[in-house]
């Protein structure tokens, strides 16, 4: 069993990185932006707070996705281990998730800021998966087209120039403090915090990776 927290800003290769690992340890991932996304379509009572959350690049209240997210990880299909990508963002968020389930892993991809904006910008998505694609760093093989399913790739509408800075405002605010509190959970022996170059290929990110994730588990 093993459980990972993935962290990182908007534009650090969190969703790939994920997809990869979940295909590598046969786990199922848990996206939060995809939740909130799924939530949009289905749910009229949240649909529009979340939607102008979103698409103003803000975070959505902390006891609104710690409900969602504690309801998604009870569900069968988490029991035997998980990724979490994009959850927690805050420190109130990760000290309710660590009330109600034991994360072993913490994955920090460090990036910088100039090569942000451009991964973002060149982003697509495959709205009802979650799969992400680029269109020159990760592109799908045909067109805008979906690898597996063959539907229409799209962009998402807060994937501008505009809302990734107030994104990466937001990030810098809640998320750096929250990579600090892990690294004292680490102290404690609670976790294990691992922080990884994001600044490289797709390929070559996910082998550190995963060498860095074989080698803890092995000394645990």
């Amino acid at each position: 069993m093993i459980r990972i927290i993935m962290l990182g800003a908007p534009g650090s290769g969190k969703g790939t990185q994920t997809q990869l690992l979940s295909k590598y340890f046969c786990i199922p991932f848990i996206s939060a932006g995809e939740i909130l996304r799924q939530e949009i379509r289905k749910n009229e009572k949240n649909k529009n707070y979340i939607k102008n959350i979103i698409n103003k690049g803000k975070l959505v209240k902390n006891s609104f996705i710690i409900k969602i997210i504690k309801k998604k990880i009870q569900e069968k299909i988490y029991l035997n281990g998980f990724i979490l990508d994009g959850f927690p963002r805050t420190i109130k968020q990760a000290e309710s998730l660590k009330k109600y389930i034991k994360i072993e892993f913490i994955l920090y991809l460090k990036i910088k800021l100039e090569n942000i904006i451009n991964r973002i910008e060149g982003r697509l998505i495959h709205e009802s998966s979650g799969r992400t694609y680029h269109e020159t760093l990760n592109p799908p093989k045909k067109k805008n087209i979906d690898n597996i399913t063959g539907e229409l790739l799209t962009k998402r509408k807060d994937d501008t120039k505009k809302i990734i800075i107030t994104r990466l405002q937001e990030y810098e605010k809640f998320t750096k403090p929250l990579i600090k509190w892990f690294k004292k959970e680490e102290l404690k022996n609670t976790i294990k915090y691992l922080e990884i170059n994001a600044n490289t290929s797709i390929q070559y990110i996910h082998k550190k990776i995963i060498k860095k994730l074989n080698i803890n588990q092995k000394n645990n």
